[in-house]
């Protein structure tokens, strides 16, 4: 059985007035409240993408192809802040499961296109209950989901910027 901390208490208290070692508490850091729930969130998705076969980067991958199919590499690791380093490897494991097809873009050769395999069109439908299934798993509605899937964005956004600002050493 796994221990899991106690709620963070106070969070939203402004940091300004906290003693300097309080601020350097685990149970006080955004960080580690997302990185924990990302934790989480991915251990819940396991056992759904098990039965796909695939994993959960692989799985983010198919949801941008079945968005949009027959897209570019660079387009796929946009969508995904990744980068080619990252992301060839899972797109090479994808078509050796034949779930995508890895070709030399017409127009430029030195481009990448992903398009889904008959196999990675099918997948989509035994994909279609993983939302529910994960949604229920929270024990949140659908409004309080969207609500936070939006600040986390404008969080990732903000961050994003102060870091291609040069804001963040």
């Amino acid at each position: 059985m796994s221990q899991r901390p106690k709620a963070m208490a106070g969070t939203a208290a402004a940091v300004d007035g906290a003693a300097p070692a309080n601020l350097l508490a685990l149970d006080r850091q955004f960080c580690f409240a997302l990185y924990s729930a990302s934790h989480a969130v991915t251990k819940t998705y396991k056992p759904l993408l098990d039965q796909l076969g695939l994993t959960y980067p692989q799985y983010l991958v198919m949801l941008v192809l079945w968005e949009q199919d027959a897209i570019l590499v660079k387009d796929i690791g946009a969508r995904l802040f990744l980068d080619s380093g990252t992301l060839t490897p899972l797109l090479k494991r994808l078509e050796a499961n034949g779930l995508v097809e890895r070709n030399r873009d017409p127009h430029d050769e030195r481009q990448v296109r992903i398009s889904l395999s008959p196999a990675g069109r099918a997948l989509r439908s035994q994909a279609m209950d993983i939302p529910r299934q994960m949604l229920c798993a929270t024990g949140k509605d659908v409004p309080a989901l969207t609500e936070l899937r939006q600040g986390l964005a404008a969080v990732r956004d903000t961050m994003f910027d102060a870091l291609d600002d040069g804001a963040v050493a």
